[in-house]
């Protein structure tokens, strides 16, 4: 019974080497593996298949040598029993070799086999010699071998069982469907088992593979789709935007060249203001469409709190006086983070403009790892905010300030003759 229950284990063990150490690197090569991690996985694989490997052949050996010693010693002469007893060990400790030799160790099976059936004195029962290492042979035959090769070896094992039965006398040889079904059991189903796995391994492989295939595609049909969104998106901002705002710097322009030039009047310097103002919105849309369009020029960039000093001149000259005031140790802030803080000050500058009274005060508040900017102008009475106004502005300065872990703050104060504005950004990245 002990026997019986050591060859089922080994049985068990081997069946569950799904995929040949030889698949494993062709397997795995199919994979879209990340750099740096190939020859891991494949070390990895190739080690724990190594492993398995001399178990099954470990269980094999000791299933083998305790029913053949259990029952051989009482059949066989002492040299013979020996003898026999080192072959088992020498072919099942075989079943640990490289999958290339699996034809070998199933001819050395089925040689044994017969070689325990030659032995035996006339007259006795035969006894179990290598019936698990057989089985395992057959296994490795069907799962690691193909075409020619994989036959040859199933046919030796085939040859191997019968004729170890045949010679053995163990049954009448008039019943030779007992004899043809111990090979079926033997040898033929161990095989099938191991066709299937392989044919199975390489299903799920071929499963895989098209996974990772409809995987790619989307991800390219996804930024394909981004792409032409933006393109999209570029040329209606320079087909809505661009002319228009082109028309009014021309007419300014001419509108200032047509007034006197021997003083300078309110117009003449709002008008200035305009086409300035005109002039930089074109190239501030330009960066923006050339990014867009995944073609930046040469050295362009996105505006950041180095052009600060240009922002508030540009809106100085359009009539707002602005007062811009520093605390804390100023910090070189990370390119997405510098370009939100312009942007949130130069929405705030806009509001101002907008719906302020001449004037703004702001200030950039530079903390161990924050930066808050904080903007207080009087409320003019004519354009004090409507309850029911869209407030966009607004709410992409609570959008920016999201974006980097951050909030903000707006509204009256003072008894509602002044707004205040309150943006912090986190600088930690977190």
């Amino acid at each position: 019974m002990c026997a019986c229950l050591v060859q089922l284990a080994a049985y068990r063990a081997a069946f569950r080497l799904c995929v040949p150490p030889s698949d494993v690197p062709a397997a795995r090569a199919r994979r879209p593996p990340e750099r740096g991690t190939v020859s891991v996985s494949i070390r990895g694989a190739s080690g724990s298949l190594t492993r398995q490997s001399l178990m099954v052949a470990g269980f094999c050996l000791l299933a083998d040598t305790l029913a053949f010693s259990y029952e051989g010693a009482r059949v066989y002469p002492a040299v013979s029993f020996w003898c026999l007893l080192a072959g088992i060990a020498l072919v099942d400790a075989a079943l640990a070799s490289a999958a290339r030799l699996s034809g070998v160790v199933a001819f050395a099976q089925a040689t044994l086999a017969v070689a325990g059936a030659l032995a035996l004195p006339g007259g006795g029962p035969l006894p179990d010699t290598n019936d698990a290492g057989m089985l395992i042979a057959a296994y490795r035959a069907g799962a690691w071998l193909n075409g020619r090769p994989a036959v040859l070896a199933l046919l030796y094992l085939a040859a191997g069982s019968i004729g170890a039965r045949t010679l053995g006398a163990t049954t009448d040889l008039t019943e030779w469907r007992t004899i043809v079904l111990g090979a079926v059991k033997e040898a033929l189903l161990a095989w099938l088992v191991g066709r299937y796995t392989t044919a199975r391994g390489a299903h799920i492989a071929e499963l895989e593979q098209r996974a990772v295939r409809e995987r790619e595609n989307a991800r390219h049909a996804l930024a394909d789709a981004i792409a032409g969104e933006r393109s999209a998106i570029a040329r209606d901002l320079h087909d809505v935007i661009a002319h228009h705002v082109s028309a009014i710097g021309v007419h300014a322009g001419a509108a200032r060249l047509g007034l006197s030039t021997k003083e300078v009047s309110p117009v003449s310097t709002a008008l200035t203001a305009v086409e300035t103002s005109s002039r930089a919105a074109l190239l501030d849309l330009r960066r923006l469409l050339d990014f867009l369009h995944d073609s930046p020029a040469e050295g362009a960039r996105q505006p950041g709190l180095s052009d600060l000093d240009e922002l508030i001149h540009l809106v100085s000259a359009a009539g707002l006086e602005t007062d811009l005031s520093i605390r804390g140790a100023p910090q070189k802030l990370d390119g997405s983070l510098d370009i939100a803080v312009y942007r949130v000050v130069q929405e705030i500058l806009t509001n101002a403009l907008r719906h302020g009274d001449g004037h703004v005060d702001i200030t950039l508040d530079y903390g161990s790892s924050s930066i808050t900017v904080t903007a207080v102008n009087p409320i003019a009475v004519p354009k004090r905010p409507v309850e029911d106004s869209p407030h966009r502005g607004l709410e992409g300065i609570n959008s920016r300030a999201g974006m980097f872990n951050g909030f903000a703050s707006y509204g009256p104060v003072h008894g509602g003759t002044d707004w205040k504005t309150t943006v912090t950004f986190s600088m930690d990245g977190t």
